[in-house]
């Protein structure tokens, strides 16, 4: 993966450098006690010119997980809506989401590893990294809502119980449906924690001592986690 950093002649150039830099380090060292300093050096930049873009580390954190968020969210998107457009159940587009998911997170393993890794010691996400972290459920969301009205969802032979959510993930979704189904949302949770731990486990190689097709047994283990939500996922011959 190549995440040198662009050529900062111009005041535009230097978020985008700074940024390729703290990837860099990040690769070789993680975000645990990543300093300005350190970004500088990796990219052969000042410090001074560092901290009149991200005056603070956690400035330059904020900025890194946003746009992976960003990144890995929209990787989604696309995929889902490719597979909307060309007329694909419910299930087949949770398929081609989940798969661009996984596709951009081997490609951007330092980026994964910031959202999604151990915490940073000493940083605390602000707010503007929640509308970010919210495309990858709101995708989900969207697929389930998708397949409720099309009648594509099996109604549940066990209900979570309710008054378990926050408000705003109720709203999210668009409310919570009507029963059988009332309990798509934890069901959805289910789903998206699913996803994100399979990712972890292969990501970080997990699984690669156990597993013998790692794609194959990432689109089964989406099928199965997708049945807790009464979603059918196809995996047809040579689907992968």
């Amino acid at each position: 993966m190549d995440t040198s950093p662009p050529n900062p002649s111009d005041d535009d150039a230097l978020p985008a450098a700074i940024k390729a830099a703290a990837l860099q380090h990040l690769m070789k060292h993680g975000a645990s006690g990543l300093t300005l300093d350190d970004v500088a050096r990796e990219g052969g930049l000042s410090v001074t010119a560092v901290e009149a873009v991200f005056p603070h580390r956690d400035d330059l954190l904020t900025a890194l997980v946003v746009d992976a968020y960003d990144a890995s969210g929209a990787a989604m998107e696309r995929a889902d809506r490719v597979a909307a457009e060309a007329g694909a159940p419910a299930g087949a587009r949770l398929l081609a989401a989940t798969r661009a998911l996984r596709q951009w997170s081997f490609a951007h393993p330092a980026e994964f590893t910031l959202i999604y890794g151990s915490p940073v010691p000493g940083y605390h996400a602000p707010q503007d990294t929640v509308p970010p972290a919210s495309r990858t459920p709101a995708v989900l969301a969207g697929i389930l809502r998708s397949a409720l009205a099309s009648g594509e969802l099996t109604p549940p032979r066990r209900t979570l119980p309710g008054g378990l959510l926050r408000p705003e993930a109720l709203e999210l979704f668009g409310g919570a449906p009507e029963a059988p189904f009332s309990d798509v949302v934890e069901r959805g949770i289910v789903l998206w924690s699913s996803l994100i731990g399979l990712l972890v486990f292969q990501v970080f190689s997990r699984t690669h001592d156990s597993v013998q097709d790692e794609a194959a047994y990432f689109d089964a283990a989406i099928a199965v986690a997708a049945e807790t939500v009464g979603l059918d996922v196809p995996l047809g011959e040579g689907d992968r």
